[in-house]
C-alpha cells in the first residue's frame, strides 16, 4: 500500500481496524505542508509556564504513564501486579516455533506483539531516563519505569534466539483484529516470525540493539551482570543489523500491512550505533554512526536531509541529528536539528508543520498527539545544550506547549491522557480495558477499566475537534509508542517544574457486576413427581478475563417426607456441556442435589456462544413431590431467566458462585408404627425359640427400621434380638 493511499478498512465483524501501517504516513491534507505568510512565520509561540507555576501536575501524569505499560504487559504477570484487572496470557507464545517468546508489551488496543514499535518504545524510555534521570527520581517512578524495561528487554532477550536469528513479531493482525475480548482468554492462533540471513531486517534488528543498548546503561550501576548481558546481545544484534541488510517487512510480509518499513533501515544503523556508542564508550560505534548518517533521507531533489517528519517508531533520522549534534558539536548535525524543529516551530522557507487554532502541532491525522510529543521530548533535550538563546527558548516553549495541549491546555479544555485531568477520554480503543463479553466493540456501552496514562490519539486535523469514540482508531486508539516521547518529556517537565506522585495510586478495581453466575428458569411447571431446569452458565469476567473450563453446577433439593431415595432420578435432555451422566447425591438428611457438569468446555468471555452454555435437566422423584421446599426452586418462574445464588457453580470443585444451602434435618417421625400382631412361640427349649408375628405398618411414618425381641423376667427386660 502506497505511503500516500489513506486505504480502507476490512470488514471485521464490526470492529475492524484497517492495518497500522497508515499510522505511518496516511498523508492526507492534514500532513502537508502549509506554506505560511511572512506574518504567520513570525508569530511567537505560547510561552511555556514559568517554573513556579507548572500548569499540570506532571509527576502525576508521568505516574500514570508508567501504568499504562504495565497494562500492556504480555505473559505470566506477578502475583502482587499493581494493575488489578490483568492477568496472565499469551502463555503460549513462540510454542508453533518451540521457542519461549512470553513476555513483552502488547502493541495498543489489540494482543500482536510487533517488535519494531516495541523496541522503538523502550529505546525512547531508556533514553528520557537518561537524559532526566531527576525527573523520574522526583515523582519516584525509576522503579517503575526500570521494572517496565526489564520486562520487555527480557522478551527481547529471549526473541533472540541466535547471535543472527530475531523472532520480530508474535501474533497474526488479520486474526487479531477480528476478535475484540480480552487478552487472558484469546484463543486465536498466535504465529510467530522471525528474521535471518535469509531473511534480513536491519531495521528492526538495529532497533532491538538500541533497546538493548539503552537499558544497559540503565542497568549498569545496581545490576552490571544483567547489563552486561543485554549489551552483549546488543552487539550482536548490531552486527547483525549492519552484516545482513534489508528491510524487514519486505520478508516478514505478515507485517507490512501494520507496521512497514516505510524508512528503511538507514536511521536505525546510525540510532543503533550511536546507542552502542554510548553504552560502550567504544568510538568505533560512533565513527559506524556518522557514517551512516551520511546516507539518511533528504528532501525530494535536494541534498538537505529530511525535515519534513519527525521521530517515531519507523524513522528516528530526526533524533539523531539532535543526538550528533550534542554529542559532536559538529555544524553539520546542528543545522539539521535546527532546520527539523524550525519546522516545527516557526517554518523554513514559508513552509511549517500545520497548526491547529488551539496551538495543537498536527503532522499527521492518525496519531496526531504521539508525533507532537515525540518532538517534544526530543525539542527539550535539545534546547537544554544549545547556545542560541532564542532557539533554546522557541524549542523549549514548544516542548511545554504540546504537552500541556495534551494534558488540557486546548480548546476543550479536556486531558487526552485517560484517567489524568479534566474530562479525560473514557473509550479508548482497546479491547481488554472495555471488557467485552461478546465479541462486541459496542457492548457493553461503558468502559469496564480505566487505562490510567494512555495517551489517545488525538483530533485528527488541524482543527481542535475530537469526539470520545471507542470505534474511532483515528483519534481514539491508544499505542505504546504513543507514550514513549511523551512519558520522557513528562519526566524532563518534572525535572523542571517538579511535581508529586500521587500516594494511594492505583487503587485496585472492583468488580462491576457478578462476573461468572447461573441463570434460570422452569422448563414448566413442577408436576406431581418431577422439576425441569434450564440452566444457563455465563462468563462476563474481567476482574481479570478468566476462562471456565472445569464448570459444574449443582441444583440442590429435598427428599420430601414418605418418598424413597430409590425414586430418584437425573436426566438431561438438553446440554451444551456435551452429555450427562449424573444422579442424585445425599448431602445428609433429606438434603439432596444433582450435579451437571461442564468439564473439559471453555466457557470465556469471548463471544455470544463462547460466552455462556446452556444445559436442561429433570429431576424425577416419587410421590408425594413438593418443589417448593427445594433450596435451587426458590426464585425461578416458567416465563424468563433469573439469575440464581440457590443453583451453585464451582471451578475444579471450588465454589465459584451461589451459596450452598445448610444440611436439612431429617423430617421428625412422630407416626408410631402398629402393634405386632398374633405373636407366637414355638420349639421353646431352654435355651431359645422360634417367634413369628403379623408385620407391623408404620403408614406416615419415616419407614420400618426393624424389631427388638425382649425378654422380661419379672420387673427385668433384657434385649435378646
Amino acid at each position: 500500500m502506497s505511503r500516500l493511499d489513506p486505504g480502507t478498512s476490512s470488514g471485521h465483524a464490526g470492529h475492524a481496524e484497517p492495518p497500522r501501517s497508515h499510522r505511518r504516513r496516511a498523508a492526507v491534507a492534514v500532513s502537508a505542508t502549509l506554506a505560511l505568510a511572512a506574518g504567520m512565520l513570525a508569530a511567537p509561540l505560547a510561552t511555556a509556564a514559568s517554573a513556579a507555576d507548572p500548569a499540570f501536575n506532571y509527576a502525576e501524569a508521568l505516574q500514570k504513564s508508567m501504568y499504562f505499560y504495565d497494562a500492556q504487559r504480555s505473559g505470566d504477570l506477578p502475583d502482587d501486579f499493581r494493575v488489578s484487572w490483568r492477568g496472565d496470557s499469551g502463555l503460549t507464545d513462540g510454542a508453533d516455533v518451540g521457542k519461549d517468546l512470553t513476555g513483552g508489551w502488547y502493541d495498543a488496543g489489540d494482543h500482536v506483539k510487533f517488535g519494531l514499535p516495541m523496541a522503538f518504545t523502550s529505546t525512547m524510555l531508556a533514553w528520557g531516563a537518561i537524559a532526566s534521570p531527576q525527573g523520574y527520581t522526583t515523582s519516584g517512578q525509576l522503579d517503575e519505569l526500570k521494572s517496565s524495561l526489564r520486562h520487555v528487554n527480557d522478551y527481547f532477550l529471549k526473541a533472540h534466539t541466535a547471535p543472527n536469528e530475531l523472532y520480530v513479531q508474535v501474533g497474526d493482525g488479520e486474526a487479531d483484529h477480528k476478535w475484540w475480548g480480552p487478552a487472558e482468554v484469546m484463543t486465536m492462533a498466535r504465529p510467530s516470525y522471525k528474521i535471518d540471513p535469509s531473511c534480513p531486517g536491519s531495521d528492526v534488528a538495529g532497533e532491538t540493539a538500541a533497546s538493548l543498548a539503552t537499558a544497559s546503561i540503565l542497568f549498569k550501576t545496581d545490576d552490571p551482570a544483567y547489563s552486561a548481558k543485554l549489551l552483549l546481545n546488543a552487539k550482536q544484534l548490531y552486527s547483525f543489523a549492519d552484516t545482513y541488510r534489508g528491510k524487514y517487512s519486505d520478508c516478514v510480509t505478515a507485517a507490512a500491512a501494520y507496521y512497514k518499513s516505510w524508512s528503511g533501515y538507514q536511521d536505525e544503523l546510525v540510532w543503533g550505533a550511536y546507542w552502542l556508542y554510548k553504552a560502550t564508550g567504544d568510538a568505533s560505534y560512533l565513527a559506524k554512526a556518522e557514517a551512516a548518517y551520511d546516507g539518511l533521507s533528504v528532501e525530494n531533489q535536494t541534498s538537505t536531509h529530511s525535515y519534513k517528519w519527525t521521530v517515531a517508531w519507523d524513522d528516528k533520522t530526526y533524533a539523531t541529528y539532535a543526538l550528533l549534534a550534542m554529542e559532536t558539536g559538529k555544524q553539520k548535525y546542528i543545522d539539521d536539528a535546527n532546520r527539523w524543529l524550525d519546522y516545527w516551530t516557526v517554518g523554513v522557507n514559508g513552509q511549517r508543520v500545520p497548526y491547529s487554532p488551539g496551538g495543537e502541532a498536527v503532522l499527521d491525522s492518525w496519531g496526531s498527539l504521539r508525533y507532537a510529543a515525540n518532538t517534544s521530548f526530543v525539542a527539550l533535550v535539545y534546547s537544554d545544550w544549545i547556545t542560541d538563546a532564542t532557539r533554546k527558548a522557541r524549542y523549549h516553549d514548544f516542548g511545554v506547549r504540546q504537552i500541556n495541549y495534551a494534558l488540557g491546555d486546548n480548546p476543550r479544555k479536556s486531558s487526552y491522557v485517560v484517567g489524568f485531568g479534566a474530562n479525560p477520554p473514557q473509550n479508548p480503543h482497546h479491547r481488554t480495558a472495555h471488557g467485552s463479553w461478546l465479541d462486541s466493540l459496542t457492548d457493553p456501552v461503558a468502559t469496564r477499566h480505566v487505562l490510567y496514562g494512555a495517551l489517545v490519539g488525538g483530533p485528527s486535523g488541524a482543527n481542535d475537534a475530537y469526539t470520545d469514540s471507542r470505534s474511532d482508531y483515528v483519534s481514539n486508539e491508544v499505542a505504546t509508542d504513543y507514550n514513549a516521547g511523551f512519558s520522557s518529556a513528562l519526566a524532563r517537565l518534572v525535572q523542571e517544574y517538579g511535581g508529586t506522585a500521587l500516594t494511594t495510586f492505583p487503587v485496585a478495581e472492583k468488580p462491576d457486576g457478578d462476573e461468572i453466575f447461573v441463570e434460570a428458569k422452569l422448563n414448566q411447571p413442577a408436576t406431581a413427581n418431577f422439576t425441569e431446569i434450564k440452566a444457563m452458565i455465563r462468563n462476563q469476567s474481567a476482574f481479570p478475563a478468566r476462562s471456565l473450563k472445569n464448570g459444574t453446577l449443582r441444583y440442590w433439593f429435598t427428599l420430601d417426607a414418605g418418598d424413597s431415595a430409590a425414586n430418584l432420578a437425573f436426566s438431561a435432555n438438553y446440554s451444551e456441556c456435551g452429555p450427562q451422566t449424573g444422579k442424585p447425591v445425599s448431602a445428609g438428611g433429606s438434603l439432596y442435589y444433582v450435579e451437571v457438569g461442564c468439564i473439559g468446555q471453555n466457557i470465556y468471555p469471548g463471544g455470544q456462544s463462547q460466552h455462556r452454555r446452556e444445559i436442561q435437566f429433570r429431576v424425577t422423584g416419587g410421590s408425594p413431590w413438593n418443589a417448593a421446599n427445594d433450596p435451587s426452586f426458590a426464585g425461578l418462574n416458567g416465563t424468563d431467566l433469573v439469575k440464581t445464588k440457590a443453583i451453585t457453580l464451582y471451578d475444579g470443585g471450588k465454589l465459584i458462585w451461589g451459596t450452598e444451602p445448610t444440611t436439612v434435618p431429617p423430617t421428625p417421625d412422630t407416626t408410631a408404627p402398629s402393634v405386632p400382631a398374633g405373636v407366637t412361640a414355638s420349639g421353646v427349649t431352654q435355651t431359645g425359640a422360634t417367634l413369628t408375628w403379623t408385620a407391623s405398618t408404620d403408614t406416615g411414618g419415616s419407614g420400618l427400621a426393624g424389631y427388638d425381641v425382649l425378654r422380661v423376667n419379672g420387673t427385668t427386660t433384657t434385649l435378646v434380638a
